[in-house]
């Protein structure tokens, strides 16, 4: 039962994913800030900084499927803890890379300790709330990513100045460490094993009923991977995720060299990034609980390639870069909640965390794909002008796609 006064247990379980994803996403985020000075003193150029993001990538891509598995079968907690301990080891061991090969393979590690957060976070905090908070409470945990990303864009110019790029990395792993011990003694999997209701729903007295035998998931399972929104939805998360990262991960370094911005100057892109992306997970989100997940995606995905196209003619005015850059970060903040939601929306809620690790290629091999392609370009070229269209046309066709998804629900809905 639930207590009948007293803060609800829902709200820890959204403290602790809120800290965890924080943490997780100022690492992920904060590599393109930290670029920079880490391929300068290793003596490494745009491609090799690519290969670096993307052998977290490749590692993230090829496991989060199985996490999110297991995550439906025994649960959040132990699938989070574990892994937030892996991501601090292979973060801390990052500050000590001085090859191509060792920060391939630490920054591996890292992403090898990520695939375990994202979508058991983004399960676990659905599963604590009611369907029409939904919206409310993935706002409030996505505003971690985006001021995690802001708070390095902050620090990092003050970690330059007191020590080395080094320590970035030592800082981020210390955090990941004292979340494991959070996350083991105080996250809980789910509503029902610990005598609660999810919050905004009418108490009951009684464990909820499986929602499934393992005959029936067995059976839905290929239903559900042979559908074409499952397809739709996941295309079109790949084509954002490449517009997405392909200035995310690029810009600062953008600003330095080819705009010839100083370093603490330019880092300050990433604090307009989080700052706006905490903004729009806030507004987008709750409001995506009244407009529908595909027509709020859709209209995100239109800003976003409106305010992609406008970064490269910006770029004599600074004022008019950090505004190009913070529109989309607003959106950017909000998409990759919205396509986890889908998640939810469209499939029954036991293959929630299924589903979202089951796309989580789609946005892997669009980061993948983006960081070599943009990097490639930007050494041969010598400009970021042809990587930066690409991005633009990329997320036209990811609202496209968005368009062709069926709003009539299925039989394998709800």
């Amino acid at each position: 039962m639930n207590p009948a006064s007293g803060l609800h247990r829902a709200w820890i379980v959204l403290a602790l994913c809120f800290v965890t994803l924080f943490i997780n996403y100022s690492v992920r985020l904060g590599y393109g800030v930290v670029m920079p000075e880490m391929l300068k003193a290793l003596n490494l150029g745009r491609a090799a900084g690519g290969t670096i993001f993307n052998a977290y990538l490749l590692i993230y891509i090829s496991i989060t499927p199985f996490t999110g598995y297991l995550t439906d079968r025994y649960g959040a907690r132990g699938v989070i803890t574990a892994c937030i301990l892996i991501l601090a080891l292979g973060v801390g061991l990052m500050g000590t890379a001085d090859s191509l090969l060792s920060a391939c393979l630490f920054f591996g590690l890292a992403g090898l300790g990520a695939t375990g957060i994202w979508t058991p976070v983004l399960t676990v905090v659905q599963r604590w709330f009611a369907p029409r908070r939904r919206g409310l409470a993935v706002g409030i945990l996505s505003t971690g990513y985006g001021l995690g990303f802001a708070s390095i864009g902050l620090a990092f110019p003050w970690i330059l100045e007191h020590f080395d790029w080094r320590y970035a990395w030592y800082f981020l792993g210390a955090a990941a460490l004292l979340m494991t011990a959070g996350n083991g003694f105080f996250l809980r999997s789910d509503p029902a094993s610990s005598g609660f209701s999810p919050w905004g729903e009418t108490p009951v007295n009684h464990p909820a009923k499986a929602s499934g035998t393992s005959h029936t998931r067995l059976n839905h399972l290929p239903a559900i991977f042979q559908s074409a929104r499952f397809w739709l939805i996941g295309l079109s998360y790949f084509c954002v995720a490449y517009a997405l990262y392909g200035i995310t991960t690029f810009m600062v370094d953008y600003a330095v060299n080819q705009l010839e911005i100083p370093m603490e100057k330019a880092s300050l892109l990433a604090t307009v990034h989080g700052a706006c992306q905490a903004i729009g997970v806030l507004t987008i989100l709750p409001l995506s609980d009244r407009l529908g997940r595909r027509k709020t995606i859709m209209i995100s995905n239109g800003v976003i390639a409106a305010s992609l196209a406008a970064i490269l003619p910006a770029a004599g005015s600074w004022l008019l870069l950090c505004l190009s850059i913070g529109v989309m970060a607003v959106f950017y903040g909000a998409t990759f909640p919205l396509y986890g939601i889908c998640a939810g929306d469209y499939f029954p809620k036991e293959f929630m965390a299924t589903v979202i690790g089951a796309w989580t290629p789609f946005y892997g091999l669009g980061a993948v794909s983006v960081h070599w392609v943009g990097g490639f370009l930007a050494d041969t070229t010598g400009v970021y002008t042809h990587s930066f269209s690409i991005c633009v046309f990329m997320s036209i066709v990811a609202m496209l796609l968005m368009w062709r998804v069926r709003e009539r629900a299925s039989r394998l809905e709800r």
